[in-house]
């Protein structure tokens, strides 16, 4: 089987020829470190992993007055943005001693919206959210464009590789997560959105809708795209960050039409919950994706007993993930990053429904531990 074929075939529940073994996003700075700037997939050749090609192509819709912003071009995983006469972007430098500073001023007819990013060599985050008043989700309402998936990019990429095609549900622009919760986390903070939960569900409600609408437009025009898979969710909608019930009302209520849209459009759907996992399994089972990540374990802060993850989703769902990056791919010895591989594939491999991969991203690894990960995943054969 070529690479793609191995990894569709644990997604589509037929047999692989051996264990999937594979990774989340292979993080820039890591490339920088280790492999002297190396591209993602020298990476998977020099380690022999099934490669993954992420695909991020967006396209504008002329029919509503939008285009794609001449000032922007993308970045890691981030499509092009697009904007209109009522919702355009500009970027400053803010002075800061630490950290690499930059403010987001989202400018609209209804008031202009600020956010903050820092950023260092390994990743970015939030300073400074978005949505600081409850009315400003009215101008996301009224302003925000509503970008589509450009369908003829992603085949021209797709065409003749044998890396698995794999995409992400909009997010929101400059910095988001694919699901509706976990958007509004980012764009609100997840303090404030867990309170407002509980104090003005209805306004949390409404937000959740405004953003919902966007990324259903977005599913919807993937029909015709040749993506294996398209990851949705996010760690904000994790068990070690929000209760049950709180998934409950207010995440799968929204993502369950998302994963419809998309399965309409003829896409898989992998549902990503770093974080824990074990209380929401059976309710994202529910919402019918055909994979769920990252089963992270709990020497990693997560709460994921592999086995028993896989005895309670049985051969519905495609597992992806449950290898503790942390500890094995540094400080340890080859044989034990090996057991710790064949501890996994022995937990959740039995049926070939699972695609071994670490726990989310890693941005520290020792290339003589990632051989053995590679090494010892390929041996195990069903």
């Amino acid at each position: 089987m070529t690479p793609r074929q191995r990894m569709v075939a644990a997604l589509s529940g037929t047999m692989p020829d051996r264990l999937p073994v594979s990774t989340h996003h292979v993080m820039p700075s890591f490339l920088k470190k280790y492999l002297g700037g190396a591209s993602n997939r020298e990476f998977f050749d020099r380690f022999g992993l099934d490669p993954v090609c992420w695909v991020s192509e967006n396209r504008a819709d002329s029919s509503r007055g939008e285009y794609l912003d001449p000032d922007h071009h993308g970045a890691f995983l981030e499509p092009r943005r697009v904007a209109s006469e009522r919702w355009r972007v500009s970027i400053e430098g803010v002075p800061d001693p630490a950290y690499p500073t930059l403010r987001y001023t989202f400018h609209t007819p209804r008031k202009d919206l600020t956010t903050v990013l820092q950023s260092d060599e390994h990743t970015t985050w939030v300073t400074e959210r978005l949505i600081k008043e409850k009315s400003d989700i009215e101008v996301l309402a009224e302003c925000m464009t509503y970008p589509l998936c450009d369908t003829e990019a992603v085949n021209r990429i797709a065409e003749g590789e044998e890396s698995l095609i794999r995409g992400t549900v909009l997010c929101f622009d400059v910095y988001g997560q694919p699901g509706c919760w976990q958007d509004a986390a980012v764009l609100f903070g997840i303090e404030n959105l867990i309170l407002a939960s509980y104090d003005d569900p209805d306004w949390v409600h409404a937000f959740l809708a405004i953003l919902q609408k966007r990324k259903l437009r977005f599913a919807e025009s993937t029909a015709g795209a040749h993506f294996d898979l398209i990851e949705f969710g996010g760690g904000d909608a994790s068990s070690t960050v929000i209760s049950p019930q709180i998934f409950e009302t207010f995440v799968a209520p929204y993502d369950s039409p998302v994963i419809e849209a998309l399965h309409r459009a003829g896409q898989r759907v992998v549902y990503h919950t770093c974080g824990g996992m074990m209380p929401l399994l059976e309710t994202i089972a529910a919402m019918k994706p055909e994979a769920m990540e990252t089963f992270t374990p709990p020497s990693m802060g997560g709460d994921t007993d592999l086995a028993a993850a896989r005895r309670r989703l049985g051969d519905a769902v495609c597992m992806i993930g449950g290898f503790d990056q942390f500890h094995y791919f540094a400080a340890c010895s080859p044989g034990e990053t090996k057991k710790a591989v064949r501890e996994c594939f022995e937990a959740a491999g039995e049926g070939g429904r699972y695609i071994l991969a670490p726990s989310d991203h890693f941005f520290e690894a020792e290339p003589e531990l990632l051989t053995a990960y590679a090494e010892e995943a390929r041996s195990c054969v069903y």
